[in-house]
This record gives C-alpha cells, sequence and structure tokens, in this order.
C-alpha cells in the first residue's frame, strides 16, 4: 500500500488575520503559494455556511492554497481598500495580486473548482497528490492486488471524503474479490451530491453484473438452446450473461445486439438496457464499448 503525503497543520493553512499582519501573511506569502482571502462578520449568515465549506476544500488541497479570514467590522480599512461592498466576499491572490474572486455564497461544487482553479493558476495540483495515489491504486487493481487497491482508495477518502473516483475504485476493487456485499456498502455510503458520478455510475454497473454472474447457466448449455432455437430470445439473453460472467464481455455483447436486432422491445427493452450496463461498467475507450456502441447506434437510427 503506498503513503499518502500529509496535510499541513490547519493552523499553517488557514490563519485569522488582520491589517497588521495582511501584507506578510496574503500578500507575500502569495509569492509562493496562492491565498485566498474570506472577507466575513459574525453577524453575516451565508458567511456561517461559505466559510467552513472554504477551509474544507483548502484542507483538501493539503498546502497547494492558503487560505487568510479578516473579519470587516475589526479591518474596514483592508475591506475598503480592495472595495469590499458586502460579504461574504472572497478573492484569491496570487504573486501579490488578486487573480480571481466572488461575492455571496456559492454551492460546494463552484467552491472546489474557484479553488482548483487558484491553485492552477499558480501552476500547482488542488489535488494534493491524491491524484496519483488514485493512479497508483488503479494500477493495483489492474494488476490483481484489489486488496491493496481497496486500502488505498479507503485510505484516499480519509483525506478527500467527497472523491468520487476513490468511491468506485474501493467499490469495483471489493467486485474483483468477489465481494458483493462489501461493494454494496461503499456505494451506499456515497454521498448523494456524487451518486450520479460516472465513476459511481461504474462501479454500480459492475456490481449489477456482478449479481448476475451468481446466476448465470453454462455457456456451452445456452448455446446449444440457442443454435437449436435462435428465436428463443430468453436462451439468448441468459447466454449473453453467462458469457459475460465468464469473461467474454465482446461475445456477450454481439448476443445482445442480435437479440436487440431481432426483437427490440422484448422484455421491455432487456437487450439495449443489458447492453448499457456492460458499456457502463467497461473503460469508455474500451474496444468492446466502441465497437458496441456503434453498432447498437447503427441498429437505433438505421
Amino acid at each position: 500500500m503506498i503513503e499518502l503525503g500529509t496535510t499541513p497543520p490547519a493552523d499553517d493553512l488557514i490563519k485569522d488575520v488582520s491589517e497588521a499582519d495582511f501584507m506578510a501573511e496574503v500578500v507575500e506569502m502569495s509569492q509562493t503559494v496562492p491565498v485566498i482571502v474570506d472577507f466575513w462578520a459574525p453577524w453575516c449568515g451565508p458567511c456561517k455556511t461559505l466559510g467552513p465549506a472554504l477551509e474544507a476544500a483548502v484542507t483538501r488541497a493539503r498546502g497547494a492554497v492558503r487560505m487568510a479570514k479578516v473579519n470587516v467590522d475589526e479591518n474596514q480599512m483592508i475591506a475598503g481598500q480592495l472595495r469590499v461592498q458586502s460579504i461574504p466576499t472572497v478573492y484569491a491572490f496570487w504573486q501579490g495580486q488578486p487573480v480571481d474572486g466572488f461575492q455571496g455564497a456559492v454551492p460546494p461544487s463552484e467552491i472546489d473548482a474557484f479553488v482548483d482553479r487558484v491553485v492552477k493558476t499558480a501552476g500547482g495540483d488542488a489535488s494534493g497528490g491524491l491524484d496519483d495515489a488514485i493512479a497508483a491504486a488503479e494500477e493495483m487493481l489492474d494488476a490483481g492486488a484489489a486488496s491493496d487497491a481497496a486500502q488505498t482508495f479507503a485510505a484516499i477518502l480519509e483525506e478527500d471524503p467527497q472523491n468520487a473516483a476513490a468511491y468506485g475504485g474501493m467499490a469495483r476493487a471489493y467486485i474483483a474479490l468477489d465481494d458483493a456485499d462489501q461493494a454494496e456498502a461503499v456505494l451506499n455510503g456515497v454521498p448523494a451530491e456524487l451518486s450520479n458520478s460516472p465513476e459511481i455510475e461504474a462501479a454500480h454497473a459492475q456490481l449489477a453484473l456482478l449479481r448476475q454472474a451468481a446466476d448465470a447457466g453454462p455457456v456451452a448449455e445456452l448455446r446449444a438452446a440457442v443454435e437449436a432455437n435462435p428465436e428463443d430470445n430468453q436462451a439468448r439473453f441468459d447466454l449473453a450473461q453467462a458469457l459475460h460472467a465468464s469473461g467474454d464481455a465482446e461475445a456477450a455483447v454481439e448476443e445482445l445486439l442480435t437479440l436487440f436486432r431481432r426483437d427490440r422491445e422484448w422484455n421491455d427493452g432487456a437487450a439495449k438496457q443489458q447492453l448499457f450496463t456492460i458499456f457502463d461498467a467497461l473503460k469508455p475507450n474500451d474496444p468492446v464499448v466502441l465497437n458496441g456502441r456503434r453498432k447498437l447506434s447503427s441498429m437505433i437510427f438505421a
């Protein structure tokens, strides 16, 4: 299992700043690392939501950006110099100059995008190295070290509980270990705002296929049944499931395409739905996906 980098102490990343140390903590500090300045006041309702969310995003960046909190009631001269007319107002400083900013409370996704944009302005990586950790975990998974991959994805989630790629990766690691229940538990723990991300949908698709595999029949018997009666749609569908369970995704897709071509409405469009499940479970650039989607599209729009 790889070692993840450590996050600098919170009191180094996030500081209350006054007029006395604004020059040192913001202007001078921003010569080497971008500094996000949050102008707030104790009486400001939206500030109570924005502030903690901004602090969390800065913490997740693990040192790639810092944050200065300025109470405008106590530091009116700074607020006036920067023309802060309403709060919350947020500015990002890089190399001594404001380079980005926004006013008012914004959703967490926009906060993350803002922090990422600021860090990239300075040529950094807002993931704090977590992207490298995810890539390493994916390599473990590809190499068959699913248990190590699961542990690494779990460590990433301890650093960043909003990391969809880590949730999806950990679920897929348990799927590789044939532990459907644990994979399902991971997916059930995904925050609602991440549930529609591609990584999570891919893991759900793989889990559905794993559950199907447990009930898949013998390939040889099902193939014989289809050859004996090509009009037996259920036998062909079952054959496709069995083929996928045996590791032959390409053959499974071909059988489902044949079924769709013969009767696209059979069983409420089961062939098309199963094709999409297989496509979602594979990588988008997999030849099986690319060829399968092309053939399916040609049938749909013929």
